[in-house]
C-alpha cells in the first residue's frame, strides 16, 4: 500500500485551491462539502465559483496563486487544467508546507482523493491508487446503492446516545446493543422514530441476561480468500476470539474483526505442535467466559480436522457449537488439474487417505488402490511417500500410474508437481510445503486448460 488512507480533520483548516475551470469546480463540490475555510486563486474564475464566493462559501483570489498563499493551508490543490502552471503551482505550495495534489497526476501529488459515499457522518473512502478510477467509481455506485439514505441520520442520533450507551458493559454487550440499532431496530423507526427506539433498545439490553459464549468450527478453505463461505465471512466478521491452524494464510485472517483475538494454534507434521487438549481448553474458556469462538481450520473441519475431539470437549463442558464446513484441499486441488475427482467409466468412488501417520498406510485396502482406474487423495502424505509407493507397487499398482502433487492448493504459491508412482518420492522432495498427493490423476492438457486467476508454477519431477 503506497498512499495510506486516513481522515483528515478539516473543522477551521485551510484548504488553497489553484484554478477556475471545470477541474477546479468537480474538486470544489466535493471540498465544500467539510468544514474547512477553502481559499480559491483564479484570474478568470467560473461563474458558479464566483457565486459560491458571493454566498460566503469561499474566499476568491482573482489573481494567479503566488509564494506563501499556502501558508497554514493544510492541504493545496493544483486543479488549472494546464500542466506547467500546475507544476509551478505544486512546488510554491510545498514550499509553504503543504500537502499538494495535482488533478490527474498521481506520480506528481502527495496525497489522492478518492471516491466517497457520503452519509455524513458516516463516510466511506474508495482508493485505487490511481491505478483504476472506473473501478472506483463502479464500487461507489454499488455502495450508494446498497446504504440506507437515512444512515448518515441514524449515526447522527446514534453519535449523541453514545454516553448513554456506556452504561452497557465494554466489548461483545455494547457491540451488540449497536448492531440491533443499526442493522434492526434504527432502520425500521425511520429518522423520526430513532431516538426513542435507542431508549428501548438500551432498557432491554441492559435488563438482559449475559450472552453466552459459543465456539463455531469453520473451515478456511484451501487458501484462496474468495473460496470462502459467507457464513465463514460473516462469522468472522462477528468473531472475539479466532483459533486458527497454522494453514490458515493471513489473508484469510485478515478478515477477521480487528478487535479479535487471534490465537495461533498450529499443528506440523513430525514436528513442534499445539497440544489438542490444549486446544480444547482455549476453546472452553474463552466461550465460558462469554465469547464467541471461531475455531479457524484449513479445508474443511471433518476431513482430517480432529473434528470429532473438539466436539467431545465443547459437549462436555456444555458449550454450544456449530459446524461450517469448508471445501477441502482435494476439491481444490482437482478443480486446479481441470480435472474431476470421480468420472463415468475410470472411477465410481474416491478414496480420502491421512499420511501423516505412516501406520495408519497399513490398513488401507492396497489391493483396491492398486487397480487402475483408482482415484485417492491423500493428505500430509508427503514424508510417507516412499512408503505409499512401496505398498502400492508390492500390490500390483503400475508404475506408470499418474500422481501430481499440488503444494499449497489455490494460493498464488501453488505448485503442481506432476509424477508417476514411480517418481512420487522424488516429487514429494521437491515440494517445500504442504502438499497434497492426488493419485491416478495428472493435469488436463495445457492448451485445453483456462489459465488461473493467479500465477500457478508447473514442475515436472525428475
Amino acid at each position: 500500500m503506497r498512499h495510506f488512507p486516513i481522515f483528515l480533520d478539516t473543522a477551521g483548516r485551510r484548504i488553497a485551491l489553484a484554478g477556475g475551470g471545470e477541474t477546479a469546480l468537480a474538486k470544489l463540490r466535493l471540498l465544500l462539502r467539510t468544514e474547512a475555510r477553502v481559499t480559491v486563486f483564479a484570474p478568470d474564475p467560473a461563474p458558479e465559483i464566483a457565486d459560491w464566493a458571493a454566498a460566503g462559501r469561499l474566499t476568491l483570489r482573482r489573481r494567479p496563486f503566488g509564494p506563501g498563499d499556502a501558508l497554514c493551508a493544510a492541504l493545496a490543490y493544483a486543479a488549472s487544467d494546464d500542466a506547467a502552471e500546475d507544476a509551478r503551482v505544486a512546488r510554491l505550495a510545498r514550499a509553504d508546507g503543504a500537502l499538494v495534489n495535482l488533478v490527474d497526476n498521481l506520480e506528481d501529488s502527495s496525497f489522492l482523493t478518492p471516491a466517497l459515499v457520503d452519509r455524513d457522518p458516516v463516510v466511506v473512502a474508495i482508493g485505487t491508487e490511481g491505478a483504476a478510477p472506473v473501478l472506483a467509481r463502479a464500487i461507489k455506485r454499488d455502495l450508494e446503492e446498497r446504504l440506507s439514505p437515512v444512515l448518515g441520520t441514524l449515526a447522527r442520533i446514534g453519535k449523541a446516545f453514545r454516553p448513554r450507551a456506556a452504561a452497557l458493559p465494554q466489548g461483545r454487550a455494547r457491540r451488540d446493543f449497536w448492531a440491533d440499532y443499526y442493522f434492526r431496530a434504527g432502520p425500521e423507526a425511520g429518522p423520526e422514530g430513532a431516538e426513542a427506539a435507542l431508549d428501548t433498545l438500551l432498557d432491554r439490553h441492559l435488563s438482559a441476561a449475559p450472552r453466552v459464549g459459543s465456539v463455531a468450527l469453520v473451515g478456511a478453505g484451501p487458501g484462496d480468500p474468495q473460496l470462502l463461505t459467507l457464513k465463514a465471512r460473516r462469522l468472522l466478521d462477528q468473531a472475539d476470539v479466532v483459533i486458527h491452524d497454522s494453514l490458515v494464510p493471513q489473508a484469510i485472517l485478515e478478515l477477521a474483526r480487528r478487535e479479535a483475538t487471534l490465537i495461533h494454534a498450529g499443528k506440523t507434521g513430525f514436528g513442534p505442535s499445539v497440544p489438542q487438549t490444549e486446544i480444547n481448553r482455549l476453546m472452553v474458556a474463552h466461550a465460558q467466559a462469554g465469547a464467541q469462538v471461531v475455531r479457524l481450520k484449513a479445508g474443511d473441519p471433518g476431513v482430517y480436522g480432529r473434528l470429532d475431539e473438539e466436539l467431545d470437549a465443547l459437549s462436555e463442558a456444555g458449550v454450544p457449537w456449530s459446524i461450517v464446513p469448508g471445501i477441502t484441499a482435494a476439491s481444490a486441488a482437482a478443480a486446479g488439474l481441470g480435472q474431476s475427482l470421480t468420472k463415468r467409466g475410470r472411477n465410481s468412488a474416491l478414496r480420502l487417505l491421512t499420511g501423516h501417520d505412516t501406520d495408519g498406510f497399513t490398513e488401507q485396502d492396497w489391493r483396491g488402490l492398486a487397480r487402475p482406474g483408482t482415484v485417492a487423495a491423500i493428505y500430509m502424505g508427503r514424508k510417507g511417500a516412499r512408503f505409499l509407493q512401496g505398498r502400492l507397487m508390492m500390490h500390483g499398482a503400475d508404475p506408470a500410474t499418474p500422481v501430481t502433487l499440488v503444494e499449497h492448493t489455490s494460493r498464488p504459491d501453488e505448485r503442481r508437481h506432476p509424477a508417476t508412482l514411480a517418481t512420487l518420492p522424488e516429487a514429494a522432495q521437491a515440494c517445500r510445503g504442504a502438499a497434497v498427493i492426488l493419485y491416478g490423476l495428472a493435469p488436463r492438457a495445457a492448451d485445453t486448460l483456462s489459465l488461473p486467476e493467479t500465477p500457478v508454477r508447473q514442475e515436472t519431477a525428475s
